[in-house]
Parts: structure tokens; C-alpha cells; sequence
């Protein structure tokens, strides 16, 4: 039998959330292991409930939500599905070996068929590999064209990570319990004001409200930043909206929470779409209606504080093995 040179997977990656969920969503579909809409994956994944800030807003945040392989393990247990990862910095001594590994495992799981999760920046699809020019074809979403990345440059990129990842098989989780879950852990996201200690530029959860609009008034913060933040943040919001109003009959209480939902994306389109306009040279921030924005961010807080308060009490009527029962290696399993 002849040596396989290759193989390109018919996987198609659209930006239109969070990078990984819009990857993840490509790989998961075009592996038949996921057939709802993008948002229920967003939602029951836990993606959705994600809001980290940059103290000066740098697009970075949108991204830094905490440790990929925790918070992305998390997401893939919640759907059911098998997921291996590993990543790093490229400044380590043992990058090398880990990149010929990753290259192998990679190809792997393209003869799978099952395409692979790639950090570009941001995260992107692995959906095919050509052995005799030793190159890999990546999508980022955001245009219908292919990429090309050598074997030798996999992992190198301008940021000092490097990271990937693939999916196998998936089992089915009651929609009840998977459902709870992605509460506790919006819940957990929501409540943990650092998620990359010990840099503290960084608010997660209500703290990433407090971060961004203390930027937006007091100013000094990277235009583009806050735009990729606050669009970020409105398509994640619109999500969860979309997301319990489809699951809201499956807990008692989701109703009231999806209530709160609806109501600070319908207090924030208004305001947003007024904060930035649409320019030739791109999108700009409309500085004398930041004010206006600040106040409609306020009330967003407000609300989703509400509907966390909720949460919690949905949570506390259902036991939480995960949480009450401690693992033989105590919180984080040896590695």
C-alpha cells in the first residue's frame, strides 16, 4: 500500500463568535458529533458566559478568558466530547519535540477525518495536510481562503503560545444535566474576577464590567480593542439569550433568568450601534456617545448580576458531585 501523501477535509470555519467556539463548531459539525446551532453549542459549552477586559482593553481579551486546556476541557466535557489538546511557549527549550509530536498528531487525526483546532492567532481550523510539500491547511474564519503553514513553522507565531488540539468520539449527556452544568460554570466565570493569575490587567466576569467601563471613561485604552471587546461581547450576550430561551423549560427558573438576558441585549443594542459607526478606513468609537454607553454598561451589570444571583439558586437545589466530591490527587489531578 502506497504512503498516504495527504488529505483535505470538506470543514468550513465562519467567524461569528468567540474564535474557538466558531472552530469548534466547524470541527464538531463536520464530524457529525454536534447537528444544533452554533449558539446551543455557545451556551452549553460554557463559551458563551466568558468576559475577560484588559485593563487598557487590548484585543487580547477577548482570548485570555483563562487556561486554554482548563477552560476548553471544561467546554468539550460539557458537549460530551472526547478532546485531547497540548500547547505551550515556544521559548521552551523542549518546544521542538513537542512540535514533532503535535505534527504527528495532527495528521492523525486528519486521516480520521476529524479536522483539529489550531492557534493561528486566534484559534482557526486544521482541516487538511499535503506530506509532499510537508504543509498543513488552515481556515480563520474570516474569509472563504485556505492558508498555508509549513510543518517547520506549526506552532510559531507573533505571540509566544503555541497550542492545538482534536476531538474524538462523544457520548450523549442528558440535555438536564448539561444544561446545569453550563450554569455552574457561567456561574464559576462569573465569580472569578482573575482567570491568569498572577497578572492582574486582566478582569474576568463582573470584574470585566468594572475594567471596561472605567476604560471607556477614563480613556487612554486601544480603539480597536474596545471595538473587537464590546462587538465581542454583544454577539456573546445575544448567544445566551438565544440559548436559554431555547432551554428554558428544562430547569424551573431558567425562564426569569432568560428574561434578564433579553433584557440587557435589547438596553445595549441601542447605545452600541450608536457608540460605532462605519467609516472607509474601518470601524471608529464615537467618543461623545461613550457616556451613554457607560450608562447602558452599568445597567448590563446590573442585570446579568441579577440573573447570576438566579443561577446560583437554580444551582443549589441539585447535588454537584463535580464540586462537592474531591478527586484522589486532590483539586488538580497529577500530570
Amino acid at each position: 500500500m502506497s504512503k498516504r501523501t495527504g488529505v483535505i477535509l470538506d470543514v468550513q470555519m465562519k467567524r461569528e463568535s468567540k474564535s474557538f467556539t466558531d472552530a469548534l463548531y466547524a470541527v464538531v459539525t463536520a464530524a457529525g458529533l454536534f447537528e444544533s446551532p452554533k449558539f446551543m453549542l455557545s451556551g452549553l459549552s460554557g463559551m458563551a458566559f466568558k468576559f475577560t477586559v484588559h485593563e487598557k482593553l487590548l484585543p487580547l481579551s477577548v482570548t485570555a478568558y483563562g487556561q486554554w486546556g482548563t477552560e476548553h476541557s471544561a467546554a468539550a466535557d460539557n458537549l460530551g466530547i472526547f478532546f485531547q489538546y497540548d500547547g505551550g511557549r515556544t521559548r521552551h527549550d523542549s518546544f521542538g519535540e513537542y512540535q514533532r509530536i503535535a505534527i504527528d498528531n495532527v495528521k492523525q487525526s486528519l486521516d480520521r477525518s476529524r479536522a483539529c483546532i489550531y492557534w493561528i492567532p486566534e484559534f482557526g481550523v486544521i482541516h487538511g495536510y499535503d506530506e509532499d510539500d510537508r504543509v498543513f491547511y488552515v481556515q480563520d474564519g474570516w474569509s472563504g481562503e485556505t492558508q498555508v503553514v509549513l510543518y517547520d513553522n506549526f506552532g510559531l507565531n507573533f505571540t509566544p503560545f503555541w497550542f492545538y488540539q482534536y476531538v474524538g468520539d462523544g457520548v450523549n449527556i442528558p440535555l438536564h444535566e448539561a444544561v446545569l452544568e453550563s450554569l455552574r460554570l457561567a456561574l464559576e466565570d462569573w465569580e472569578t474576577p482573575h482567570k491568569t493569575l498572577p497578572d492582574l490587567s486582566l478582569g474576568s466576569g463582573r470584574l470585566a464590567y468594572s475594567f471596561l467601563i472605567r476604560a471607556l471613561q477614563q480613556g487612554g485604552f486601544d480603539s480597536y480593542g474596545a471595538i473587537y471587546i464590546l462587538e465581542s461581547y454583544m454577539t456573546s450576550r445575544t448567544e445566551i439569550s438565544a440559548y436559554l430561551q431555547e432551554v428554558q423549560s428544562v430547569l424551573p427558573g431558567l425562564e426569569e433568568v432568560q428574561h434578564l438576558y433579553a433584557e440587557l441585549v435589547e438596553g445595549l443594542r441601542g447605545p452600541l450601534a450608536a457608540a460605532i459607526s462605519e467609516k472607509n478606513s474601518g470601524k471608529l468609537l464615537n467618543q461623545e456617545q461613550l457616556p451613554s454607553l457607560c450608562s447602558a454598561l452599568e445597567k448590563a451589570l446590573e442585570l446579568e448580576e441579577r440573573a447570576m444571583q438566579l443561577v446560583r439558586i437554580i444551582s443549589e437545589q441539585y447535588p454537584d458531585r463535580k464540586r462537592s466530591t474531591l478527586p484522589r490527587w486532590g483539586a488538580h489531578t497529577a500530570r
